[in-house]
């Protein structure tokens, strides 16, 4: 989109087909939401969700054995290229299953993404992909598969096909994911909808529109979630707000978000880091650097009605106002973190900051290497 006034720009919408959300959304709708009557369904998921939630079990009683096909339950952070192969290869001994089910956070929904894309390229046919997640990473809404390749960095497949054909946001299920999980994978909702406001692709409409409605819900609703975490409705709320926060990226946008992604997925799997804290981590810095660009600014500083503050006019202390408030927030709700805690020490800050800017020297560069050394 161009940056003008008055604005003009494109969307593309996905062919997202449903979004169900609610709780026991899963147990009133999953079954309607198979592509026929005959479809065999093959579950995507994690270990933990497996062994110590009752999900998965009650997905399958659900499927019944008309439709279920199988269950590949080991699924780890960052989805390590050999459990991905070991998932696929179970999906294509079957040439009956049609749909894929992932449930959990972002490492099983892009598992199913990859394992669909790895399908149609043996089968010419993409799996039709049910969303169920349990955490706030909003791996759900883009076309994009991340996974860790076998040299420890993050890597991927994308396309428009990937893009699951139905969401379904059921508190019942975020019950059971752990507190710090939830909360942290929340601000890289966050870290989604404050790109977006700066991305020079990103269309006004809606995504921006939706994007400061992330922020609104984001902000008012993890507090809150916090004191009461069995709360549904504000479960639920907080769901739709990471929904808002990415499904508006469309199919026009292509390429990465912005740099503190950047930051993240060089933090992320190369140290362990899960990527709900590395948003915790770069995210304000990210903003404080994009506060000293003035088009960036203005752009950051729309968000802070939407975090219950006055706008002064002065776009820079404006959006240093908005960073000074994801700081808060993620202190708040205790998810302040430190790089030493994951044994990244100050060797690694040039390494880091090398691949988040693809480069060795100059003003960004050396912001991010700032912002590093800042959470050592």
């Amino acid at each position: 989109m161009t940056r003008s006034n008055p604005p003009s720009g494109l969307w593309k919408p996905t062919h997202l087909e449903r979004l169900y959300y609610g709780p026991s959304s899963v147990h009133d709708n999953l079954v309607s939401c198979l592509p026929s009557s005959s479809s065999k369904a093959f579950i995507i998921t994690g270990s933990s969700l497996a062994t110590k939630t009752p999900l998965i079990q009650q997905v399958e009683k659900l499927l019944t054995s008309k439709h279920h096909a199988g269950t590949f339950s080991n699924i780890k952070q960052h989805a390590p290229v050999a459990q991905l192969d070991e998932a696929t290869d179970a999906v294509q001994k079957d040439s009956s299953i049609d749909t894929i089910i992932s449930i959990g956070g972002g490492s099983p929904i892009d598992s199913a993404k990859a394992i669909s894309y790895r399908t149609h390229e043996k089968s010419n046919k993409y799996l039709y992909h049910i969303a169920i997640p349990t955490t706030l990473s909003a791996a759900e809404c883009t076309m994009g598969a991340g996974y860790t390749a076998a040299d420890g960095k993050k890597t991927g497949v994308g396309g428009p096909e990937l893009v699951p054909n139905v969401i379904i946001y059921d508190a019942k299920f975020a019950l059971e994911t752990p507190q710090r999980l939830w909360l942290s994978t929340a601000i890289r909702s966050l870290d989604h909808a404050v790109e977006l406001l700066y991305h020079p692709k990103a269309a006004e409409a809606p995504a921006k529109s939706l994007v400061l409605s992330a922020i609104e819900g984001l902000f008012t609703y993890l507090p809150k979630s916090k004191a009461e975490p069995k709360n549904e409705d504000y479960i639920t709320r907080l769901q739709l707000a990471s929904f808002n926060s990415l499904f508006p990226i469309g199919l026009d946008m292509g390429g990465g978000l912005g740099l503190s992604h950047a930051m993240g997925y060089a933090l992320g799997s190369p140290y362990g880091i899960p990527h709900g804290i590395t948003s915790c981590i770069s995210l304000a810095g990210v903003v404080r650097l994009k506060a000293e660009n003035p088009e960036d600014a203005a752009q950051v500083a729309r968000a802070l009605p939407y975090i219950g503050q006055s706008k002064s006019g002065d776009d820079k202390k404006d959006a240093l106002k908005v960073a000074d408030a994801i700081e808060k927030l993620v202190k708040d709700l205790g998810l302040e973190s430190r790089l030493k805690d994951y044994n990244v020490g100050s060797d690694q800050v040039s390494v880091v900051a090398k691949t988040a800017t693809k480069s060795e020297s100059g003003p960004l560069y050396d912001g991010v290497a700032k912002i590093v050394e800042s959470k050592l």
